[in-house]
C-alpha cells in the first residue's frame, strides 16, 4: 500500500519497524534510517525476511535527509528520533513535498522548554504543499488525545475535566534508569509542573504536587502532577475543557537519584570545559547510565496509562474512564524491547497505518486528537495495546 521511511533506531523504532514487517499489506516498503547504520542493521537482521532496508542520515542535517528522502521516495517519514530533531526533519518534508509523523513535540536543545508552537506554526507551508503532518502519535501524547477525541464523540457533550494518569510499575532491576532517552527524560521530568485551570496556567514547583492514585490491577502509586505537551493541544482543540492536568509515578528512589543528579549539576544542558573539551553534563550523563533499549529482558510488571474525564452528557454529570494496561514481558517477548518503548511505537504504526489508509491525510499540521478517533481505536485493541472503559466510577479526583 505505501512506503515509509522510519527516523530513528532506539527501542521506539525497533518497536515501530516489528509492527510494520508484520503488515506487508499496508507498508509494503520499509528503511529504517538512523546516525548509527549498524542499529538499523541490527534490527532489520531480527526482523529478518529482507523486510527492512536501512540507511545512515544524521537527523539534523536537512541536506541529508533531503537526499535520502529523494533516494528511496517514501510516502510517509515516520520520526522517532529526538525532540530537537523534528524541525530539521519536517524542513525536509516540506522541501520534498513528503508528509511526516512524530510521536513527540519539538524541544529546542539548548533549552528545556517543549512548545507546539514552532510545529504548528509549519501549517500554512505544510498545506500549501498538499502534505499531510501528524504530531504526536505515541502513546501519551497520541492514545490519550486519541482518547479523549473518542470520549468527545461518544460519551460527552462536553468536557470540563481531564486528568491523565500514566503508571509505570515495573521493575527493572537497576539501581537508576530512564525508560527512554535518558537526555530527554531527564529533562521532562526536572521541569516545573503547569496545569491547565480555568483559561489559564498554573505553575508549580517540581514534583510538588502528589497524591495516591489507584492503577487498575496495579493498585496505589504514588502520582505526581507534571506538565505534559498533550495537554497544550488538547484544551486548545477542546475548549469547553476547565481543567486538565498530567500526572506521572515515580518511585521514592528514582527521586532521590534525580535529585542528586540536579544537585551535582549532572542534568545540566549548558556546555562547560572538561580536560580542554566541551562537554554537555547530561550527555555525558547519558552515556553512563543504562540504555532503555537494553532494559526490556529483565523488565517485569505493567504500565497504565489512560484519561479520567468529567463532563455533561444530555445535561447530566457523567465520569468516564478509559485505559490501556501493558505488560513489560510481553512486549518484550513480542519485539524485544520493555512496555515504555512499545507503548509509543505501536500508535506510530498505527498513526502511519490511518495515513497509508487515507483516513488521516488532510494538507495541514494537525494533532491526532483532531482526526476521527474510531479506526485508530478499533486498531489498538488489533495491535497489542487493547483499550478498557469504565463509565460513572470514582475517577479518584479533586475538581
Amino acid at each position: 500500500m505505501g512506503k515509509v521511511l522510519i527516523i530513528g533506531a532506539g527501542g521506539v523504532g525497533t518497536v515501530v519497524a516489528y509492527k510494520m514487517a508484520a503488515l506487508p499489506e499496508v507498508f509494503s516498503e520499509i528503511m529504517l534510517a538512523s546516525r548509527t547504520k549498524s542499529k538499523c542493521d541490527e534490527i532489520a537482521n531480527k526482523i529478518g525476511g529482507n523486510r527492512i532496508q536501512t540507511a545512515q542520515v544524521d537527523a539534523e542535517n536537512v541536506p541529508q535527509l533531503v537526499e535520502l528522502i529523494r533516494t528511496f521516495k517514501p510516502d510517509l517519514v515516520v520520526n522517532v528520533a529526538l525532540p530537537y530533531q523534528d524541525l530539521p526533519i519536517m524542513d525536509a518534508c516540506l522541501e520534498t513535498e513528503t508528509s511526516y509523523l512524530d510521536t513527540a513535540n519539538y524541544e529546542p536543545k539548548d533549552e528545556a522548554k517543549y512548545e507546539y508552537k514552532w510545529q504548528w506554526a509549519y501549517q500554512n507551508r505544510f498545506k500549501e504543499a498538499g502534505i499531510t503532518a501528524i504530531l504526536g502519535c505515541g502513546f501519551d501524547p497520541g492514545v490519550t488525545s486519541v482518547y479523549t477525541a473518542y470520549a468527545a464523540k461518544h460519551h460527552f457533550d462536553e468536557i470540563n475535566y481531564l486528568d491523565i494518569v500514566d503508571c509505570n510499575a515495573g521493575d527493572h532491576g537497576k539501581a537508576f534508569a530512564t525508560n527512554f532517552n535518558p537526555e530527554i527524560n531527564i529533562r521532562e521530568v526536572t521541569q516545573k509542573g503547569k496545569y491547565w485551570k480555568d483559561g489559564k496556567w498554573i505553575e508549580t514547583e517540581p514534583h510538588e504536587i502528589h497524591k495516591p492514585v489507584n492503577y487498575p490491577e496495579i493498585g496505589p502509586k504514588e502520582s505526581y502532577l507534571i506538565y505534559h505537551e498533550e495537554l497544550e493541544s488538547l484544551v486548545k482543540n477542546f475548549p469547553t475543557i476547565k481543567q486538565a492536568r498530567f500526572w506521572m509515578t515515580f518511585g521514592q528512589e528514582y527521586l532521590t537519584h534525580l535529585r542528586v543528579i540536579q544537585n551535582i549539576g549532572m542534568a545540566g544542558i549548558e556546555p562547560i570545559m572538561y580536560e580542554g573539551k566541551e562537554i554537555v553534563p547530561i550527555q555525558f550523563l547519558k552515556a553512563v547510565l543504562p540504555n532503555p533499549g537494553d532494559l526490556g529482558e529483565n523488565y517485569t510488571g505493567w504500565t497504565s496509562i489512560g484519561c479520567r474525564i468529567k463532563g455533561l452528557k444530555d445535561g447530566k454529570e457523567k465520569t468516564y474512564y478509559v485505559y490501556n494496561n501493558c505488560s513489560h514481558e510481553v512486549a518484550y517477548k513480542e519485539t524485544g524491547t520493555q512496555g515504555v518503548s512499545y507503548t509509543t511505537g505501536v500508535p506510530a504504526m498505527i498513526g502511519a497505518m490511518m495515513y497509508l489508509k487515507g483516513l488521516w491525510k488532510k494538507p495541514g499540521v494537525f494533532n491526532v486528537e483532531e482526526f476521527n478517533p474510531d479506526p485508530f481505536m478499533a486498531e489498538l485493541n488489533v495491535h497489542g495495546l487493547p483499550w478498557n472503559e469504565v463509565e460513572n466510577t470514582d475517577l479518584e479526583m479533586d475538581y
